[in-house]
């Protein structure tokens, strides 16, 4: 890692002269949970619930988007296309905004575990008047060339589309400067609660966790974010995590660069495969509405504090320290995977 620290007010500045609409319900509150720590004996844990950041039942996405949307609403924008799988969250936050800001929205949505079951955040998609396409893949990386098609063909009809690829590095980098400004966020609640996390933790595969990381290292705090993957891709997750976060970096120009040996990141917890529920999962989801009436969701944040408590388990986490529990909320997905949640 290449050291080019700055201040919170120099960062603020710098986020500050980037444009930026604002979607969310800032700040998202930090719980403190101390029934579950009881429970896992030990450490201090608490909730940072950005499952509360108010679009469309909320998540962590909402933060990305305003940095992101207010790029594209700089252009002659009239729809945007995106795609991920059926139960996204992403998809779910970009119908959201789109409507908020007068935008309509083409979703081109894999397949995945649950396809096209009326149900959580599709349901919600098709209530808020999204155009939805539900294709025959189990895997997103294969969606960039039909986002594209799918661009073209609106373009034919006289509109004018700007494409959500979840790929794109531009888009990547511009989204993850919504956790860099979380960082700053959380910073100020810490000095107010008068704590000094060891960790963060947080399920996510590249924008969040790149934030999350690019944040803390340029204020020179000692926190250490660890991401808990929900999926697998062809690259190493902390390869592109590092790659956003740089990228990120230049925006805000700064010259801190992060090598993949900065980044914290496990695969260990997704399970059979990414949308698939885990037994881990499933107990850790119970655990957390049983002790804090806390609900966490059954793709993303339960395998995550699967993760956490594991890490408790095995000594990774001492008894002694300070772990923040990034909610990136999901939470619609509840309902969709009834099933999956009551097994024995």
């Amino acid at each position: 890692m290449s050291s080019a620290l700055l201040t919170p007010s120099e960062l603020a500045s710098r986020l500050d002269s980037i444009p930026r609409i604002r979607l969310a319900h800032l700040p998202t509150p930090l719980d403190e949970c101390p029934r579950l720590s009881e429970m896992l004996g030990g450490p201090r844990i608490f909730i940072k619930r950005d499952d509360m950041t108010g679009l469309a039942f909320g998540g962590n996405k909402t933060r990305q988007l305003e940095f992101l949307l207010a790029e594209v609403l700089t252009q002659k924008i009239d729809v945007l296309v995106a795609g991920a799988f059926t139960q996204s969250n992403w998809c779910r936050q970009i119908t959201a905004a789109s409507r908020k800001l007068g935008i309509d929205v083409s979703l081109i949505l894999a397949h995945g575990e649950k396809g096209p079951n009326r149900q959580g955040n599709l349901l919600l998609d098709e209530l808020m008047g999204a155009q939805v396409q539900v294709v025959d893949l189990n895997d997103i990386q294969q969606l960039p060339p039909l986002l594209e098609a799918e661009a073209e063909r609106l373009q034919k009809t006289g509109r004018h589309p700007f494409i959500i690829d979840p790929f794109r590095p531009d888009v990547l980098a511009r989204s993850a400067l919504g956790y860099v400004q979380a960082v700053l966020e959380m910073e100020m609640q810490f000095e107010t609660i008068g704590i000094r996390p060891d960790w963060v933790y947080v399920s996510g595969a590249n924008m969040t966790p790149a934030g999350l990381s690019l944040g803390f290292q340029i204020l020179d705090l000692k926190t250490r974010v660890f991401g808990i993957a929900p999926i697998q891709w062809d690259e190493d997750r902390s390869v592109d995590i590092a790659r956003i976060a740089n990228a990120t970096s230049r925006l805000l120009e700064c010259k801190l660069e992060l090598t993949a040996d900065d980044i914290l990141s496990s695969d260990d917890y997704i399970g059979e495969r990414y949308g698939v529920t885990t037994q881990a999962g499933r107990d850790a989801l119970k655990l957390v509405a049983e002790t804090e009436g806390i609900f966490l969701d059954p793709v993303y944040t339960s395998k995550a504090m699967a993760g956490l408590i594991d890490h408790i388990q095995k000594g990774i986490i001492q008894k002694n320290d300070t772990v923040v529990f990034i909610h990136t909320g999901g939470l619609p997905a509840i309902f969709a995977y009834a099933e999956d949640l009551i097994l024995p």
